[in-house]
């Protein structure tokens, strides 16, 4: 028994916290960072009401390798506020075709807010507003009816703390495009070193970026990847306490460690290749609201390649923006 925990912890140093920023790394041999990675999981499990999502027939299984989908969402809470999401990934994986495909959702996409357990809630708003109504079980109702695609897991992450990840893994090095000026923090283009607090804001920025939401997605993605390139790093792997720390008092999660365990072990091919999906569309003003309108047929299209992605038959989107 003692060889198979040394065994399993041989990845497990650093596995949970690639894994949850979107891929694999690997490796240590002590019984004690298994210990201390099985605790930081199990505060950072939090599950919601339903096993299963109503757009799949049966929960998926990790041992027969059913492709999957998660939704990660970043948390803006702060003191005397309830939050909005300040931003949404949706990856489905696939391992037999060793693929990922990421989508990012812009924060002011209009279109329905559904609660599935209190329709009560259901109104049109802003995408990041379903957090607010009815936190991360209403975000994950509402981005399945927008893509039709069923989320099997969710991971979120408190953006206000994010930082202290990216200080766990020592900073991370960027080449950023624009300058610009956020939250008191001053960055000008080209090539940098990125504590925490800059990081934040480099991937927060979106007003002083030509493509908005669009070009912000694509940091917030940057920031994920170079995390994880740090995070595979002998330097890294001796500060995995730190780590740790950072990960169990920011994220919430319905994955568990036996879940984690049978991901790493049957889906790690599917990082081998990353798709990025773009969702495509233009701003507009209703109501005096400015939003972020997305068609119809996009979302068909972007439904039709994460269906096909998971293994599902194509079907058609509810309709939402055809005539706002």
């Amino acid at each position: 028994m003692k060889k198979k925990k040394k065994k399993k912890s041989k990845w497990l140093r650093i596995s949970i916290f690639t894994f949850i920023l979107l891929l694999i790394g690997g490796g240590v041999y002590s019984y004690n960072v298994y210990s201390n990675v099985a605790s930081a999981v199990n505060k950072m499990n939090n599950p919601i009401s339903r096993e299963v999502s109503e757009k799949r027939e049966e929960k998926v299984e990790f041992e027969q390798k059913d492709p999957i989908s998660i939704l990660i969402v970043g948390v803006d809470e702060r003191e005397g506020d309830k939050g909005r999401t300040d931003s949404m990934m949706v990856i489905t994986v696939n391992p037999d075709k060793k693929t990922t495909k990421l989508l990012s959702i812009p924060r002011d996409v209009r279109t329905k807010l559904i609660s599935n357990t209190n329709t009560s809630k259901n109104r049109t708003d802003k995408i990041n507003a379903a957090y607010a109504y009815g936190g991360i079980e209403m975000s994950i109702d509402t981005v399945e009816n927008f893509i039709n695609v069923p989320i099997d897991y969710y991971i979120q992450v408190n953006m206000e703390s994010f930082k202290d990840i990216v200080d766990a893994v020592g900073g991370i090095d960027v080449n950023n495009q624009y300058a610009f000026e956020l939250d008191g923090v001053t960055l000008k283009p080209g090539e940098q070193h990125l504590n925490g607090t800059k990081a934040l804001a480099y991937a927060r920025m979106r007003k002083q970026d030509p493509l908005g939401d669009l070009g912000r997605g694509q940091r917030q993605q940057e920031v994920i990847r170079k995390i994880i390139e740090k995070g595979k790093s002998f330097s890294t792997l001796t500060n995995y306490d730190d780590i740790l720390g950072a990960l169990e008092d920011n994220i919430k999660t319905n994955l568990t460690l036996d879940d984690i365990i049978d991901i790493q072990s049957s889906y790690k091919p599917a990082a081998e290749t990353i798709e990025r999906l773009e969702l495509t569309g233009e701003g507009d003003m209703i109501d005096s609201i400015w939003y972020y309108i997305v068609t119809d047929e996009t979302r068909q299209s972007i439904s039709d390649s994460m269906r096909e992605h998971l293994g599902l038959p194509q079907e058609t989107v509810a309709r939402i923006n055809a005539n706002y």
